[in-house]
């Protein structure tokens, strides 16, 4: 199981990963295991402020559909188009080329409620 040691996680799978005032999210390599082959990724929430654990959007699986819930508060700034023509790339690169959302974080101070790799390793 890839469990990148610079990301933060959330008890819901998703990942987070920092840079500045800026974050990007997806869904970790054990949820998209768990969801089996995704067929379509629904966000429409760009331009819309987002409060921590609120769902801003939701990933398709051929038997199920999963809520994605916002890690941490933010501005949806950005959606990874690449997931429109293929949503696999959240099964085959959950860390990089599968992101989901790229935000503009309101509250950093929420950061420190999120999970590090070894607290979501013994999670799962």
């Amino acid at each position: 199981m890839n469990i990148p040691a610079e990301l933060k996680y959330t008890k819901d799978h998703e990942w987070v990963k920092i840079e500045g005032d800026q974050a990007t999210i997806g869904i970790t390599d054990f949820a998209q295991s768990e969801l089996g082959d995704i067929v379509y990724v629904d966000i429409s929430t760009v331009g819309q402020q987002i409060n921590q654990h609120d769902v801003f959007g939701t990933v398709e699986a051929v038997k199920t559909v999963s809520d994605l819930f916002m890690p941490i508060s933010g501005k949806v700034i950005e959606f990874n188009k690449a997931l429109e023509a293929a949503p696999e790339k959240v099964n085959s690169d959950a860390y990089g080329e599968g992101w989901m959302v790229k935000i503009s974080v309101t509250n950093p101070a929420e950061v420190a409620s999120l999970l590090t790799a070894e607290q979501y390793k013994e999670l799962i």
